[in-house]
């Protein structure tokens, strides 16, 4: 995939027409987009809203800025999606109609070696998504002791040698320190079984990109301050790619807490905050088969019902 002209999208929009109909657009309502990105969500949300309607997009990665659409509906908000209810507040935005968030890393930050996301290339060991702060991947293999980088590979990766390869990573870096992602590799490769590499490779550098980027902890803070954002009524549409996020999003609209843990209220009733708009849905055969991107793609939307 090429590097983007300015304006142009930077990946294939997942789902796009089912999260469009899960937020049920209202031409006069407010929505956010919280992961605006190559901008082909909030896109296909400007083309649904009329004069009055208003769309917010959130992304704290720069090279989100060259897709900004020349659209006086639209604000672009550069900051990460866990600090909406603040962001929204500058704003002076009380209550939204809908909030889109596609979870996934787009195919641009895989395609550009210098973000090292990718294990496919000898890149710089980084895997910000803002890259202009923060702790890199180098930064986290470098410096956790064996203990922690154990858990990040177990409870990020779901690799049940993490133990073992978070001591042969601290056995490495006495000799050197890690740098690129070609070094990482090579120290994984006799971890990786020969008709699965690829999907251990993808685990690995998913365990370590959660960790640089704080994605679970910035998921569950998003989904709290969506409640309290919503209006009663409006919908929440969530694109997720892995296991870890999926639960999250399932249990906090079955809940209202990532843990799924069922609270009662003082009748002894055990009210869920949304409503399921539809079951889980999944990208088509042609879908996948168009984009690589949508296969591990699975969409949740929930109706807020209780303020």
């Amino acid at each position: 995939m090429t590097q983007p002209e300015t304006g142009q999208i930077y990946h294939i929009p997942v789902l796009l027409q089912e999260s469009l109909d899960g937020l049920d657009i209202k031409p006069e309502g407010i929505y956010v987009d919280v992961t605006f990105g190559g901008g082909g969500h909030s896109r296909g949300i400007l083309e649904r809203l009329g004069k009055q309607g208003r769309l917010y997009g959130f992304d704290q990665d720069a090279d989100a800025e060259r897709n900004i659409p020349d659209d006086d509906r639209f604000v672009f908000v550069r900051g990460n999606f866990r600090y909406l209810a603040n962001f929204l507040r500058y704003h002076e935005v009380k209550e939204v109609d809908g909030i889109l968030a596609d979870l996934g890393v787009s195919w641009h930050h895989f395609d550009d070696a210098s973000r090292g996301f990718s294990f496919r290339s000898d890149s710089p060991l980084d895997m910000r998504m803002n890259n202009r702060k923060g702790r890199t991947a180098a930064d986290v293999l470098n410096k956790y002791d064996e203990e922690a980088l154990a858990r990040v590979f177990f409870l990020y990766g779901e690799l049940k040698n993490s133990r073992r390869i978070a001591s042969e990573i601290a056995r490495a870096r006495l000799t050197k320190p890690f740098e690129t992602t070609g070094e990482l590799t090579e120290i994984l490769k006799p971890f990786a079984g020969k008709d699965r590499d690829r999907q251990f490779f993808a685990k690995a550098f998913q365990a370590l990109r959660i960790e640089v980027n704080g994605e679970l902890e910035a998921l569950e803070e998003f989904l709290v301050q969506a409640k309290r954002t919503l209006k009663a009524g409006g919908r929440l549409a969530v694109i997720t790619y892995h296991s870890l996020e999926d639960r999250m999003v399932k249990n906090f609209f079955k809940t209202g807490n990532i843990e799924g843990r069922i609270e009662t209220d003082v009748y002894g009733n055990k009210p869920s905050p949304f409503a399921a708009a539809s079951k889980a849905i999944t990208p088509s055969e042609e879908e996948m088969s168009q984009n690589p991107r949508a296969r591990s793609a699975k969409l949740r939307v929930g109706e807020l019902k209780i303020k």
